[in-house]
């Protein structure tokens, strides 16, 4: 517990086995930011767990979700259509506050937040370090399926991501509430080269001000 925040973890059943919710909640908390993990990892990836860190002190409460195949300790991830069906049936839960509640993850968390969240009533998505392509394979677009959230999304994208870079995404479209912002120097997980212009705890400045400010916007 910190002046600014409790934490609390929270099991959920789903179809697809048991999830995980850790609680970053604020004490005057206006709003919940519900972030999944990417294919790669879990919430103790650097982004989430600074988002974790930081945004309880704005009013934010942050919940990072645990896939059931993570929690059961597979290696390999579910098919999307299963990390879909886990994350729909958390969703009462992450609502369960009665705040506003705004859609995300990194990775493969934000290709599930992207595809779910305006039939769950999310508030927005935050997609980071989206996989816009496989590496390599440009011609393997995920465009439509960020573009077809149909809510203000905010993108976070590392300067040398190689599942696609800030130039790479198409330009926000009319009628789609679409923002990007580029961690400069930082690959897919947000690392920084130790010779880059940035350090690594200037780019987590830049994810968390940056989300705070859209989440702030949001509510106005």
């Amino acid at each position: 517990m910190t002046g600014s925040m409790t934490t609390r973890t929270e099991s959920v059943e789903t179809p697809a086995g048991e999830a995980r919710i850790t609680w970053y909640t604020a004490r005057k908390s206006r709003l919940v930011l519900a972030l999944g993990h990417g294919a790669g990892g879990g919430v103790e990836a650097r982004d989430l767990q600074a988002l974790a860190a930081a945004l309880p002190a704005r009013g934010i409460t942050v919940a990072l979700v645990e896939q059931p195949w993570r929690v059961a300790g597979k290696k390999v991830a579910a098919a999307p259509k299963v990390l879909d069906e886990g994350w729909r049936a958390l969703w009462p839960a992450l609502a369960g506050p009665g705040l506003p509640v705004v859609a995300g993850g990194r990775s493969a968390g934000a290709r599930v937040a992207c595809r779910t969240a305006a039939a769950l009533g999310a508030a927005g998505v935050l997609a980071l370090a989206f996989p816009l392509h496989p590496p390599g394979r440009p011609e393997k677009s995920r465009a439509e399926e960020l573009l077809g959230a149909g809510l203000p999304t905010l993108v976070v994208q590392g300067g040398r991501d190689s599942f696609g870079r800030p130039q790479e995404f198409p330009e926000p479209a009319a009628g789609v509430p679409y923002a990007l912002v580029e961690v400069a120097y930082a690959d897919h997980g947000f690392a920084v080269p130790k010779k880059a212009e940035t350090t690594q705890e200037e780019a987590l400045g830049v994810i968390t001000e940056a989300v705070a400010e859209w989440l702030a916007a949001l509510e106005a």
